[in-house]
């Protein structure tokens, strides 16, 4: 049974792979067997996760990556292609906040989290499926959506638009993309302390939060990594357009 979550021979590419939620998936894949692409503006960063990986006996490749400039992808999955062929993982995985109100927002500042988190998805997503195609092979994308695609938060209104529509445009690639054999699936996560929220848990407002959460508690990072495993592998061979939230219960949360 364990053998469906095996990765070994398989590539993955993740973006935003320098920090938070994309520093971890790249171990837990590289832990898992696979070959593992980390794509980032931070080079520092990368080459850090990098030696840690390669520390531990896994397999690792730094590479420059803009997922709003279309050469800087390609470049990226050549990259992988040249290291360790034909990318079949993809965990679209970048990601940017800008709070503030909706009558305050700058149109600057609405364009960011919306390329960066919604078009760069599609643009990403796009990019590993054309490649699998033209290799004649199958593949499994994770988009990281938000519970905040599903509910509100006061002054995340463009945060919570981008992540809504990578719910549906999930929805939208698992559909076009099936008859590839390229499944696409979603994590949408609670909240978990990453450098994003940075201290925002430790205040009144963010103690409020978690109160309201039915396990009265922020998720570990880790309890992450058996869902990211579930929709890479094989084990989710029968799954896709899924959305898996992984929220201590907080959607479950009364009005």
């Amino acid at each position: 049974m364990d053998n469906r979550f095996d990765l070994s021979g398989k590539t993955a590419l993740i973006t935003g792979g320098s920090s938070g939620f994309g520093w971890h998936f790249a171990k837990v894949l590289a832990d898992a067997g696979a070959n593992v692409v980390m794509g980032a503006r931070r080079a520092d960063r990368l080459e850090q996760l990098r030696d840690e990986i390669l520390a531990n006996g896994g397999s690792s490749l730094p590479v420059n990556l803009d997922v709003n400039n279309a050469q800087s992808i390609k470049d990226a999955f050549d990259a992988a292609e040249s290291a360790f062929g034909t990318v079949t993982i993809l965990i679209n995985n970048a990601g940017i906040s800008r709070a503030g109100s909706l009558l305050k927002l700058s149109e600057q500042d609405w364009d960011a989290v919306m390329d960066t988190n919604l078009k760069a998805v599609w643009s990403v997503g796009r990019e590993a499926a054309s490649r699998l195609s033209a290799a004649g092979v199958g593949g499994a994308i994770v988009n990281i959506a938000s519970v905040l695609a599903f509910g509100t938060g006061r002054s995340l209104g463009s945060y919570m638009a981008s992540k809504s529509g990578v719910v549906q445009l999930t929805r939208a690639m698992a559909l076009e993309w099936s008859e590839l054999g390229v499944r696409v699936n979603a994590l949408a996560p609670g909240f978990f302390p990453t450098e994003m929220s940075g201290k925002f848990f430790e205040t009144v407002q963010g103690r409020q939060l978690i109160g309201r959460i039915p396990q009265k508690r922020v998720g570990d990072i880790d309890e992450l990594s058996g869902p990211l495993l579930l929709l890479v592998s094989d084990a989710s061979s029968y799954m896709t357009g899924s959305v898996i939230t992984v929220d201590g219960g907080h959607l479950c949360h009364p009005l």
